[in-house]
């Protein structure tokens, strides 16, 4: 119950631009291993550039809302499905526990918000040099944006996630430390991106989300 645990023991509250919560070492190593060595491919060699979207095609949330599947690019994306789920033993058993009642019911008492008819999204992020996110709100399906960081190829800590004020300002910068994350619920406050910084080598990161569109994984 390592996640369980890092919102336990290791949870920090923040007010600053908005309500957000860091945690730390929420992952075994068997998971971090998974997402280190998950094969994503490389947009820079497919001369695909960054356009400041998960998307990568221009998908801004305000244009996907409702659309699970996260637009045209998902096949640069990977999702942890029970269709892959083999070839992610760990994952899928962090997913069973992000599923599970005392998690999302400790999460809910956290954010005020009601988790018990939501979806578990889970997603392995391989960021490289070029890319960059535009300050955006995620789309309402959203009840919970969670990113854990994963930093095997010691990158510098100011890799993280920027979090902006409602003038569009830079407030802060989550460290982007390994096994280190965070998450907030989704509101038209909740102002978030990266803007282009230099990546030396790969940006690994694990997205959680509790979604209320369907996926494999609905909470216990």
């Amino acid at each position: 119950m390592e996640f369980l645990n890092s919102l336990k023991l290791r949870l920090k509250h923040y007010s600053s631009p908005f309500d957000h919560w860091e945690y730390n070492k929420p992952l075994t190593k068997g998971a971090i291993e998974e997402i280190s060595k998950t094969e994503i491919i490389d947009l820079n060699k497919m001369n695909i550039n960054y356009d400041g979207t998960r998307a990568i095609d221009g998908g801004e949330g305000k244009f996907r809302e409702g659309i699970s599947s996260g637009g045209k690019a998902i096949k640069f994306r990977c999702f942890v499905n029970k269709e892959n789920s083999k070839d992610f033993p760990n994952l899928t058993n962090l997913i069973s526990e992000i599923r599970s009642k005392n998690t999302y019911g400790y999460i809910s008492e956290i954010i005020k918000k009601n988790l018990s008819d939501s979806y578990v999204r889970l997603e392995v992020i391989c960021d490289r040099q070029g890319f960059w996110l535009k300050p955006h709100c995620d789309i309402k399906e959203k009840l919970i944006s969670s990113l854990v960081f994963i930093n095997p190829f010691n990158e510098s800590e100011n890799l993280g996630t920027d979090l902006y004020d409602e003038k569009l300002n830079i407030v802060k910068t989550l460290p982007y430390k390994d096994n280190y994350g965070y998450f907030f619920t989704s509101s038209s406050k909740t102002w978030h991106g990266m803007k282009k910084k230099e990546i030396k080598k790969e940006r690994r990161c694990l997205q959680i989300n509790y979604v209320t569109f369907k996926t494999d994984w609905p909470v216990d």
